[in-house]
């Protein structure tokens, strides 16, 4: 090999590894802007996942209700459900804005629009959509790589949960949403897909709405063979109907009324599938029962 080759592979190596060094450099200084970027988060469900991926000191403002972990009712309010304080939100000059598209006031929104930073959106649609979500909060708060692990470990679990109930014979299952007035769940809400992960079935899976409101006879008839009930609305909540009246129905009179914790299976964080993991057993737990029966 020639001394003019190898000057050249010398100062291409070198100046390689100098490119890369620097290139390095740029992520490191990069991660680190993103990392002290103050964020205001316009729901529960986005702090949470926050702080699952160890940007909580990032957040200086949120809305009411967001409630874990423990340490998240510490952060300042700057509204609720029903209202934002845009001129609070503007007050305290964040770097990023992550409001939940379909959860805060539209009007409110569209006031935040006309104002720096631009406001970046949640919007979960679907079970997977929890793992995406934290893979773009991982990409705005510069900690990709402990985003896209919880992101992976999340949909990992998802994933041999749906094997797991694939295929199952179908249990028919009841979602008291609420009950005054009585309101359950279909087609792509939250709690339908939940039900659906289990292999279970909804006699109000095709309702014309997300969350239709029933007659209390149009419930009775379906004779359902397990009823939910979330927590906050259990048979000694006044808000929660009393299913033990019902004795003809094969899920009182088996005692298949479950349970579940209702900020747990309605919240779209990683949290959920715990929960969730849980019910399914639940479920299959009745199955089983019916099944015997034949």
């Amino acid at each position: 090999m020639s001394r003019l080759t190898n000057r050249f592979l010398s100062l291409f190596l070198f100046g390689t590894i100098g490119l890369q060094a620097n290139i390095s450099s740029a992520n490191t200084d990069s991660n680190d802007s993103l990392q002290k970027q103050r964020i205001i988060a316009l729901a529960p469900h986005i702090v949470e996942s926050l702080y699952a991926i160890g940007a909580s000191e990032q957040i200086i403002g949120t809305t009411a209700h967001a409630d874990y972990p423990k340490a998240a009712e510490d952060i300042l309010r700057v509204g609720n459900y029903a209202r934002l304080q845009i001129e609070k939100i503007i007050q305290l000059k964040p770097d990023v804005i992550i409001a939940w598209k379909t959860g805060n006031p539209s009007d409110d929104l569209a006031r935040l629009e006309k104002y720096d930073p631009k406001v970046i959106y949640s919007d979960p649609q679907t079970l997977e959509d929890v793992g995406n979500e934290l893979i773009m909060l991982g990409k705005i708060t510069g900690r990709e790589a402990t985003a896209n692990s919880v992101a992976k470990d999340y949909l990992t679990k998802l994933q041999e949960i749906r094997q797991a109930y694939a295929g199952q014979q179908k249990v028919s299952v009841f979602y008291e949403l609420w009950s005054r007035p009585l309101r359950t769940v279909a087609n792509q809400a939250w709690p339908q897909q939940q039900i659906a992960l289990c292999g279970a079935s909804n006699p109000f899976a095709d309702a014309k709405d997300d969350y239709p409101s029933i007659g209390l006879e149009q419930v009775l008839v379906t004779l359902p063979q397990v009823v939910v009930q979330p927590s906050q609305h259990s048979a000694d909540s006044p808000d929660g109907l009393n299913w033990p009246q019902w004795q003809h129905i094969p899920a009182v009179k088996n005692n298949f009324i479950f349970h579940p914790n209702a900020d747990k299976v309605h919240r779209m964080t990683t949290r959920m599938l715990d929960e969730v993991v849980i019910l399914c057993e639940q479920i299959d737990t009745a199955r089983q029962f019916y099944q015997k029966q034949r």
